[in-house]
């Protein structure tokens, strides 16, 4: 039988190749021949994510964490994922136009304060919180989730932009 890191070996040539299938192949068959060992599925985790596959990804990251956890960089990894799933949800609700609008604000608010609690280096969640605030006319809340987003990213020219923006409509209310 293989060990781990001959599986691990052999996915990270498949990835070295840019073949991320054949790479989650090799880690879910080490999964299989090896169902107590952490980092397989964390290794496999990060795969998937690149691959944009956030629901296996999600399962094999809550794997690893259940398996080791001390592990800092599994915990770390698995709250990135979770912030990610919490985000594209509120962007889902966002999109939505019509009745019941200033709820789905507010849910959507909420789910997104806690994707960046979970991962307070994701610029997108903090982008998309500043639009749900400003949606609900929470202006101060809003600059301070764009302020937030610039302090992550200060080149971003469009990040200037919607905290003009949201300074506008402030004002304009007012």
């Amino acid at each position: 039988m293989m060990k781990p890191e001959d599986y691990m070996q052999q996915a990270y040539r498949c990835i070295l190749q840019n073949d991320f299938e054949q790479a989650i192949r090799w880690f879910e068959s080490a999964i299989h021949a090896h169902p107590e060992h952490a980092e397989l599925y964390y290794r496999c985790s990060i795969t998937h994510a690149r691959s944009q596959h956030l629901s296996p990804a999600l399962q094999y990251a809550r794997k690893a964490v259940e398996l080791s956890q001390d592990t800092e960089e599994y915990r770390l990894h698995l709250q990135t994922l979770e912030a990610k799933e919490l985000s594209i949800q509120a962007k889902g609700m966002l999109e939505q136009a019509g009745s019941g609008t200033h709820a789905r604000y507010v849910q959507a608010a909420r789910l997104l304060k806690q994707a960046v609690k979970l991962d307070p280096l994701s610029v997108e969640a903090h982008v998309m919180l500043a639009l749900a605030y400003s949606d609900l006319n929470e202006f101060d809340l809003a600059t301070k989730a764009v302020r937030d987003a610039l302090s992550l990213d200060p080149q971003n020219g469009q990040l200037h932009l919607l905290l003009d923006q949201i300074t506008q409509r402030m004002n304009s209310i007012q």
